[in-house]
C-alpha cells in the first residue's frame, strides 16, 4: 500500500490539534497547514469538503536523510492529510517507505521505515 490512513471519531479540527501534539513528542513540527477546501473555494470552485495538507518535518531526520542521499529531499517535508470522508474524519499519508523505494537505497529504506513507524504512532495515538 502506498498509504497509511486512518479514521477517527473527532472532527478534522480536533484530529490536527491531537496530532500536533503527537508529533511534538517524536520532534516533528507543522511547517505548513493547507486548508484545501478554503484555497479551492478562494480560487471560486465548488468544493465543500474538509481537507487539511500538514508538512511536517524533524530537522534531525532531515538532516541524515539528506546527508545519507541528496534525492531523499524530493520526499521532504512528509505531508499528513486530515480530511471529511462520507462523514468520517480521517487521517492518513503516503508511506516514507514506498517513497524512499523508488530510490533503490537500501540504507534510506531503513531510515524512511524508522520515520514511518514513529508517524504511524503518532496517527495512532491521535485517533
Amino acid at each position: 500500500m502506498f498509504d497509511y490512513t486512518v479514521a477517527t471519531d473527532k472532527n478534522v479540527e480536533e484530529a490536527i490539534q491531537s496530532l500536533e501534539e503527537n508529533l511534538k513528542q517524536e520532534n516533528f513540527g507543522v511547517l505548513w497547514k493547507l486548508d484545501i477546501k478554503e484555497k479551492l473555494q478562494d480560487k471560486g470552485l465548488d468544493f465543500d469538503k474538509e481537507f487539511k495538507v500538514l508538512e511536517v518535518c524533524n530537522p534531525q531526520e532531515a538532516q541524515r536523510v539528506l546527508n545519507e542521499n541528496e534525492m531523499a529531499g524530493y520526499f521532504l517535508p512528509c505531508k499528513i492529510v486530515v480530511f471529511e470522508d462520507h462523514g468520517k474524519t480521517k487521517m492518513g499519508m503516503p508511506k516514507p517507505t514506498a517513497l524512499i523505494s523508488l530510490l533503490n537505497d537500501e540504507k534510506m529504506k531503513q531510515l524512511a521505515q524508522d520515520i514511518e513507524d514513529r508517524l504511524i504512532s503518532c496517527i495512532n495515538s491521535s485517533i
